[in-house]
């Protein structure tokens, strides 16, 4: 065996060691942090208690809310995906709500569910919140922000302005007249909604 090629065998040991301790290392960071990585699988259907849906909701509205203010979405991953499913459970075990079986709340629930959940559940879902919306059980302002979501989610420009991506508006249909379309949903002028971003409304 040559003087080169003993040089490349050794240099590829030393390759395979390093690479070993990386595997090892990812691993062992992996297994420290496994709270923090958290797989929570497809939403799917579940059994739910269509007497208890009041009470299911307000725990769904409340536990929404709670997840959204801690800003630790990570930490909450698996209470979020147990939301999602229960609100999509009760849609399909116990028909869409009315405000005719309950309280604005829980109709708001939903709505929540849905627009945090994936955005195949919000397209398969999405008609049923129209039908909502035209008979008043949801706001037209929600409907708004879910249209603009799932614009969002094909890669479409929204049409009300709603939606912020890495700190900037996101790519807007016609942006002259937004604000003739968001005054129909009942949405203040883009411009003032955009300071709560602080963004400044540039319709170029």
């Amino acid at each position: 065996m040559d003087y080169d090629t003993k040089i490349e065998m050794k240099i590829k040991k030393i390759l395979f060691s390093i690479l070993t301790a990386l595997v090892v290392m990812i691993s062992i960071f992996l297994y420290m942090n496994r709270d923090k990585f958290v797989y929570v699988g497809s939403v799917d259907i579940i059994e739910v208690d269509c007497s208890k849906k009041n009470q299911i909701l307000s725990e769904v509205l409340e536990s929404d809310q709670r997840i959204r203010k801690s800003n630790e979405l990570i930490k909450y991953a698996k209470e979020d995906h147990r939301n999602q499913e229960l609100v999509i459970s009760i849609i399909e075990k116990c028909g869409m709500p009315t405000l005719k079986e309950v309280d604005q709340k829980h109709m708001d629930a939903i709505w929540l569910g849905l627009q945090h959940s994936t955005k195949e559940i919000r397209k398969k879902y999405f008609p049923q919140i129209e039908k909502a919306v035209k008979n008043g059980d949801l706001s037209k302002q929600q409907y708004a922000l879910m249209k603009d979501r799932m614009l969002m989610d094909e890669g479409k420009p929204q049409m009300y302005g709603s939606q912020i991506e890495n700190g900037k508006l996101y790519t807007l249909e016609n942006p002259e007249t937004v604000n003739e379309r968001r005054k129909e949903m009942g949405l203040e002028p883009i411009e003032d909604y955009l300071k709560y971003f602080n963004i400044q409304f540039n319709t170029n």
